[in-house]
């Protein structure tokens, strides 16, 4: 089963439709017990970073989010899922994040428009192989949607798995162990984004 994090920001039916297309078993929870228990975990998002921290404090569920990406358990974050995995964001002034992956959260600098909304390439560093299980079947390049106005910037380049390219070359996917993060929305990416998921669910 996998537990979809319920903290009042994310798209949470669109995944959990997803996944139900595909057949497999979710539930959207907040409930610790749940999430521990869990095979797999998926933790989306869709809003502001400092509020979206506080969603999780408020809920008790920062210790819990740790101690399964600490357990090696298979963990997706998905655009601010991914970025409040960070250690801090400067989105609205400086918030702290999980500090589960050394960085920083940046806005964009350049002068196209903001959010970055829309479907992108997503193209794969040297690092990257057909055979990372959570790219399997999806070409380099595909496309996929993205919304948001932030990337994020890894400390150790080693967990760069994807780049995707708006004006300037931004981190769309990171990964290191069975803990994942992605820029974009899988379920909102049609057949390459199911398959990313699908993939995820099996690996």
């Amino acid at each position: 089963m996998i537990a979809i994090i319920d903290y009042g920001l994310g798209n949470l039916k669109s995944i959990y439709n997803a996944l139900s297309k595909l057949g497999i078993p979710a539930r959207v929870t907040s409930d610790k017990k749940i999430i521990e228990q869990a095979e797999r975990v998926i933790l989306p998002g869709v809003g502001a970073f400092a509020q979206g921290m506080r969603n999780l404090k408020d809920l008790g569920l920062i210790p819990v989010i740790r101690q399964v990406v600490k357990e090696n358990k298979h963990f997706l974050g998905i655009c601010l899922g991914l970025q409040l995995l960070f250690s801090e964001s400067e989105e609205h002034g400086r918030h702290k994040g999980l500090d589960i992956i050394k960085g920083k959260v940046k806005k964009f600098t350049q002068k196209l428009k903001i959010p970055h909304m829309g479907w992108n390439a997503v193209h794969y560093s040297p690092l990257t192989t057909y055979h990372l299980p959570l790219f399997r079947g999806v070409p380099d390049g595909s496309y996929f949607y993205f919304v948001h106005s932030y990337y994020v910037v890894p400390k150790d380049k080693n967990i760069i798995l994807a780049t995707t390219d708006y004006s300037e070359k931004f981190v769309s996917v990171v990964g290191r162990g069975n803990l994942f993060g992605v820029q974009f929305h899988p379920e909102r990416s049609g057949p390459l984004g199911l398959r990313i998921l699908k993939n995820f669910s099996s690996y």
